[in-house]
């Protein structure tokens, strides 16, 4: 059972938001009017059926409300700070079908809203409290999402019309609020990083020859949620074994975590569970059969001097950036000790060797998304070359932030096979040793970092040197149990 989460947390994320906006408007000579409008998430059917798929309430609405049901609106009053939630009114028979039909004291109270009204009532309420003169303004939430390239929907409601709107203001705003995490928004990752690193010791420990990825990714499933309480997963686990693991988002429908492990393969999940809306990301390689063969230990400590090259150079004010290229170069460095390249590692640099073997970003902003939002400021942009474009933020780091560390190192022939034939960059691959690791699949080693003050810590509390996976695989005992966070009475 999880631990009982505080709704002050979510009246906090109101109130820094009311800061920054106030802030805002007298930067540019506002009034400090009118009303922050968001719309809820709805819940959706498999296409033309009845099925209703479980609903998660969209980010944004769960950051300053927290609410787990769909069809709500909300609003929050610029000028006195007051928040409105507005329900849906549901009909008679929901109580039969559904349960029993809450009344709108119990929104208030649970929520810790100031009142709670019916959203056929939003036009009316809102013109009620607006104390401005002419037509109350809405700050709606319209922008672009820097990961997925889609754009955030603006409430909408029966009498907008009456209403003037705002549709550039609130965005960069509110997502920038998301970026610096609270300490009760850190506990809440803290819960989720512990009862995944557990869950993934679990899947270490159960993991043997024969068995399909997809009775590993239910083991997963089956710990975070059972001793955990968390019902939703933050991304759909990459379950990934042999050549496998050089799929980056393997676990997908059409790759759906089914193939039989083998003696001799590496095994690379992916997974990290969500709870009370807030999320890990942790990924852990290591054999199948629990023992590290030259070449595995080789490519595996590649990666591993890399993500604790990174972890210890973090702290406010380094740009991250620049904590990619280290992690490309920590790598490089290792690939040439092992003969698998050859030549001037600041060549290779240079020539930007180091995306062919990892090409994906060092990692991303974490919260109540997996790929949380604000890794481009409207002045940023995206770089350009290989890996680098990549980066789902290029950003100096800020005490608050909880970024995802993982570097990796693929052997992917769609990328291998171009660059043995360019020549920038077969000068560097000695063909012979690669050829080896053909089937391989890949390496990647993920944790959930937070920044502070005057370093990072690490969220993730999983086994990560050779040693200890070794160790934990043939039974030896793991610290850092859940239970004694849980046994602890934990209070988010």
């Amino acid at each position: 059972m999880g631990p009982k989460v505080r709704m002050e947390m979510h009246m906090n994320n109101r109130e820094k938001l009311l800061n920054s906006l106030r802030q805002h408007l007298s930067d540019a000579s506002r009034p400090l009017h009118g009303f922050v409008l968001l719309q809820g998430g709805q819940e959706q059917t498999r296409y033309d059926t009845d099925h209703l798929d479980l609903f998660r309430q969209e980010s944004y609405f769960a950051y300053l409300f927290g609410v787990v049901h769909p069809g709500f609106y909300a609003a929050i009053d610029v000028a006195t700070g007051d928040s409105i939630l507005f329900a849906p009114r549901l009909p008679s028979d929901y109580a039969v079908w559904l349960g029993e039909i809450k009344p709108l004291s119990y929104f208030k109270e649970h929520y810790m809203v100031t009142t709670a009204c019916f959203s056929d009532e939003i036009a009316s309420v809102l013109h009620q409290h607006y104390q401005g003169a002419g037509k109350p303004l809405l700050f709606l939430l319209h922008g672009l999402n820097t990961d997925s390239n889609n754009f955030s929907e603006p409430a909408q409601f029966q009498g907008i019309d009456m209403f003037d709107k705002d549709l550039m203001t609130l965005h960069p705003i509110l997502t920038e609020c998301r970026v610096i995490k609270s300490e009760l928004e850190i506990a809440l990752i803290q819960y989720a990083n512990d009862i995944s690193s557990e869950a993934h010791v679990e899947v270490m420990r159960k993991t043997k020859v024969g068995m399909k990825e997809y009775q590993l990714e239910s083991i997963f499933l089956h710990h975070t949620y059972m001793y955990g309480g968390c019902r939703h997963c933050s991304y759909t686990c990459i379950c990934a074994t042999g050549d496998n693991s050089a799929v980056l988002h393997y676990g997908h429908a059409a790759a759906p975590n089914d193939k039989t492990l083998e003696d001799g393969d590496m095994a690379l999940f992916d997974m990290g569970a969500e709870y009370h809306f807030y999320g890990s990301d942790i990924t852990c390689s290591f054999p199948v059969n629990g023992k590290f063969t030259s070449d595995q230990s080789l490519i595996y400590s590649a990666v591993l001097d890399a993500h604790n090259a990174v972890i210890s150079a973090m702290k406010p004010g380094i740009n991250w950036v620049d904590m990619h290229i280290l992690a490309e170069k920590v790598i490089l460095e290792s690939l040439k000790r092992g003969h698998i390249i050859l030549g001037d590692v600041d060549d290779m640099m240079a020539a930007r060797l180091g995306a062919v073997f990892m090409p994906h970003g060092l990692g991303h902003f974490l919260g109540l998304d997996t790929h949380d939002p604000g890794g481009y400021l409207k002045d940023l942009e995206r770089r350009k070359e290989p890996g680098l474009k990549a980066l789902r933020t290029i950003r100096d780091l800020q005490e608050g932030m909880v970024i995802t560390v993982e570097p990796g190192c693929y052997f992917i022939d769609a990328l291998l096979l171009p660059a043995m034939n360019s020549p920038e960059t077969s000068k560097f691959l000695n063909r012979e040793t690669i050829n080896k690791f053909k089937g391989f699949g890949g390496v990647r080693i993920e944790s959930d970092v937070l920044v502070t003050a005057t370093g990072c810590y690490n969220m993730t509390k999983c086994p990560r040197d050779i040693r200890e996976i070794e160790a934990v695989m043939a039974g030896a005992p793991w610290p850092d149990k859940i239970s004694t966070h849980v046994g602890n009475g934990l209070q988010i």
